[in-house]
């Protein structure tokens, strides 16, 4: 009744945010279009990722871009869900992870490079991705590893399609407590508002505007406000304001992209581990419980001085950590 409870107030909260968004948005018409306007056009391109072999994959519903480094058995890394958020975040572990192994790092579809399709973006988009992904690109079991709320999807397709998966990994993982839940009329309106021209564009603006970015790093990324520097606000700006990535974003922001996991966890047949920084606070620690009651086996590091995603903060003891779980349980 408490989680209920917590997690009614928590969506109250993210919907308030999103009508004050939108009532700034659309105060004005003049000003909006022209700030619109001017945004778009100062837009800059995201930076090509130099930190492996940039590579495509067309997929039924636009390309792909992912980046592949090193050799020997494949490990999947995707990356989780919010304003400017994409591949790009595995760098640093993924460069440490390349020494042994053969690593995948795409940028999901509406993401980062991807191609940004006028489509409806939800959960199950995404487990069809990572499905064929591994079926046409990896094309062998692998290690899957998801964040945030790209976990649910790792979780699902590793329950779906277990042929496909050998181990799971989840660094702090969304879609049991938190995000779970399916979008209900208030969501719908919400995300159509989000989609129209004028309003809709000038809200995502101002939420994936640099102080905004910063904001949101500074608070629900990083323990370390020192670890949010201009360069990494820039890429952040840059990587959501690709032309077509506010669609895929207020898919996100009105709950269209969340995915109840806790109905295939009894099904999961794999080694799974955790990762999870102690000051993180989307979702705090504490919520790592609730998977460990439901996970039996799973095993669970916890990296002090560390926020929401330990991977992208931490990354080189991040990336240590995984190895032993990989070695321990991959043959």
């Amino acid at each position: 009744m408490a989680a209920s409870s917590h997690r009614s107030s928590r969506t109250g909260r993210r919907r308030r945010r999103l009508t004050r968004t939108l009532l700034w948005g659309s105060a004005a018409i003049g000003a909006p279009a022209l700030a619109n306007a001017l945004i778009a056009r100062r837009n800059c391109e995201l930076e090509a990722a130099t930190w492996g072999r940039s590579r495509r994959y067309s997929w039924r519903h636009g390309e792909i871009a992912f980046q592949q480094l090193g050799e020997g058995e494949p490990v999947v890394l995707i990356h989780s869900l919010g304003p400017g958020h994409d591949a790009e975040e595995w760098r640093d572990a993924s460069l440490a992870l390349s020494r042994q192994r053969c690593i995948f790092a795409p940028d999901l579809l509406g993401w980062g490079h991807s191609d940004k399709p006028a489509i409806r973006y939800d959960g199950e988009l995404y487990i069809q991705l990572l499905r064929d992904f591994i079926e046409e690109v990896v094309r062998e079991r692998t290690a899957l590893v998801g964040a945030g709320l790209a976990a649910a999807y790792a979780i699902q397709t590793a329950a779906d399609s277990p042929q496909l998966v050998t181990c799971l990994g989840l660094s702090t993982p969304l879609g049991l407590e938190a995000h779970n839940d399916e979008p209900d009329l208030a969501d719908a309106l919400t995300n159509r508002a989000l989609r129209l021209p004028l309003v809709g564009t000038s809200a995502l603006n101002l939420h994936t505007s640099r102080p905004a970015l910063s904001r949101h790093l500074r608070r629900e990324v990083f323990a370390s406000a020192d670890r949010v520097d201009a360069t990494r606000i820039e890429h952040y700006y840059r990587s959501s304001h690709q032309p077509g990535s506010h669609l895929a974003l207020a898919a996100h922001l009105s709950g269209y992209l969340n995915h109840q996991v806790e109905p295939s966890l009894a099904r999961l047949d794999v080694p799974i581990w955790m990762a999870w920084g102690r000051d993180g606070n989307a979702p705090a620690v504490e919520t790592a419980d609730l998977w460990l009651n439901r996970l039996h086996g799973a095993q669970l590091d916890v990296f002090e001085g560390v926020g929401s995603l330990p991977h992208l903060e931490a990354p080189h003891t991040f990336a240590g950590k995984l190895e032993s779980f990989l070695d321990r349980v991959v043959s």
